[in-house]
């Protein structure tokens, strides 16, 4: 059974959380897989996670650069993989593969954009009928991460 968490975004972007998330993922030791609902989506979170803090980048690739499975974050718009990762961050309404190869599997959702709220909906009944442990995470004002349900 896969860990099913969906992180509602009330007060921060997306580019603002996500970096958060993947250093703690990584801290863990996971290797971890973003699966993003476009390329020019994929290819903004990867420019941003080279530059996102002035002291800091994460390592990371795209699934359309060699070597990619060798990679701690990988960035995709595909269902596979590729780098073996433990944890699968879905944003922007990304359709996911099976979750039951991951550890975890996290949803990232804008609560200011409708069509991204209504596709958690959906992943959450799925998952939850899938017999997957769900969580629901949703930020306060200080941009924290307050479970809900």
């Amino acid at each position: 059974m896969t860990e099913v968490l969906f992180y509602h975004l009330s007060e921060s972007t997306l580019e603002d959380a996500l970096p958060g998330l993947l250093e703690r993922s990584i801290g863990r030791g996971w290797r971890v897989v973003v699966q993003t609902g476009t390329d020019e989506r994929r290819d903004a979170l990867d420019q941003h996670l080279w530059t996102f803090r002035d002291d800091s980048f994460l390592a990371h690739g795209i699934d359309r650069e060699p070597f990619c499975e060798d990679q701690p974050v990988l960035l995709t718009t595909g269902l596979e993989n590729r780098n073996g990762a433990q944890i699968r961050f879905l944003v922007d309404g990304a359709a996911p593969p099976d979750l039951n190869v991951y550890e975890r599997a996290v949803f990232l959702f804008d609560g200011h954009d409708t069509p991204q709220v209504e596709a958690a909906r959906g992943h959450w009944t799925a998952a939850k009928e899938a017999g997957h442990a769900i969580t629901y995470w949703q930020q306060t004002p200080d941009r924290r991460w307050e479970r809900r349900a």
